[in-house]
């Protein structure tokens, strides 16, 4: 069986990487060869989020969306076409239409986050909102034959349109993202957060928090992918480094405490609802006890007191945070039921059986 996978970006989107990629091998074991052509390349997706480089974006944008017009030729030779988000980044859902209605090729949709929700890009702004076309993915749920969702609010938005929802969560390979091997504490004790430019908003939430926080007790931040130059936080000592592929462990694994902030607030209460929550499974893949806002998938996530702790307010952040850098025994302990609750529960094999089973499904369709 052949399918093709249509991504929105490149494998250094954690999307393409983690709904795509990392299933090519284990489809392939099941008898499902999956190719994957993004629409986005590398080098455009380097300088996507850059406002100085808003020209060149716009004409790489047009240059693949011309070149995305050929997937339709090979759209034609495969079984089954697997959309993650959208084919395109901008505009109708014109490459769909076709490969489903003209080509009559079945369509299984994937979503990880929920981008029916119309939201204003902190880059692009109302230009960014106009050509993103939000309407698209009610389209693309109806069209699908089947829609793989990250969570069960999205499940729940899908099924509400009378669509067939298959709940997938985003996992990583436990065999990959492991605990580091006899990595010492560190001293003082490394609070890390590990991101993108449009989430960096939730963790400048809790600043107040970790400025207070700063006035009781010693310890670091580590800062990855904020998009920004500097991270100021007043009596806080910050390591802001940008985000890098061949880095991503091994950042996850350097520090002693994660957090997992989001604000309900920005964007909108549904966007919000609708995240993976797979922060925290990285967290605990590695054996990172962490402190997470329990929203939308990140309250449904671990076990709260035994993998990590939840706060819904600035007091419970302080209060979980403080017990944490003090008690280096409850950092162990909760990192260590964390790896288990993974593998017990997130298992990369199961989600492979899931998602074959859809594509097989769709193509009976």
């Amino acid at each position: 069986m052949k399918v093709l996978g249509l991504a929105s970006y490149p494998v250094e989107a954690a999307a393409t990487r983690y709904r795509l990629q990392q299933f090519v091998r284990p489809l392939a074991d099941r008898g499902i060869s999956l190719t994957i052509h993004p629409f986005m390349d590398s080098a455009l997706f380097q300088q996507f989020y850059r406002r100085e480089a808003l020209t060149g974006t716009a004409i790489g944008l047009l240059r693949a969306a011309v070149k995305r017009l050929a997937d339709i030729v090979a759209a034609g030779k495969v079984d089954v076409i697997l959309v993650q988000r959208e084919a395109m980044l901008f505009g109708p859902p014109v490459i769909e239409w076709l490969t489903t209605r003209v080509l009559r090729r079945p369509l299984v949709l994937d979503l990880d986050d929920a981008t029916y929700v119309s939201y204003t890009s902190p880059t692009y702004g109302r230009v960014g909102k106009a050509l993103k076309w939000f309407s698209k993915t009610d389209d693309l749920i109806r069209w699908a034959s089947v829609v793989t969702c990250g969570n069960r609010a999205i499940a729940e938005y899908v099924s509400s349109k009378g669509a067939t929802a298959r709940i997938i969560p985003t996992v990583v390979d436990a065999e990959i993202f492991r605990p580091a091997p006899h990595r010492p504490e560190s001293n003082p004790v490394l609070l890390g957060w590990i991101g993108t430019h449009s989430t960096y908003p939730y963790l400048e939430s809790i600043f107040p928090v970790l400025q207070d926080l700063a006035q009781r007790h010693k310890f670091r931040l580590k800062v990855v992918g904020s998009g920004k130059d500097e991270v100021l936080i007043p009596g806080v000592t910050v390591d802001n480094v940008p985000w890098r592929l061949e880095r991503e462990i091994s950042d996850f694994q350097s520090i002693d405490i994660g957090l997992y902030p989001i604000d309900a607030k920005l964007y909108s209460g549904n966007w919000a609802a609708g995240k993976s929550g797979f922060k925290a499974l990285q967290y605990m893949a590695v054996g990172v006890p962490y402190v997470a806002t329990p929203v939308g998938a990140s309250a449904e996530i671990g076990e709260a007191g035994a993998t990590h702790f939840e706060a819904r307010n600035d007091t419970e952040w302080l209060s979980a945070l403080t017990t944490l850098i003090v008690d280096a025994g409850q950092r162990k302990m909760m990192g260590a039921a964390g790896r288990r609750h993974v593998t017990e529960h997130y298992g990369l094999p199961a989600q492979a059986d899931k998602l074959a089973a859809a594509l097989k499904e769709a193509a009976k369709a």
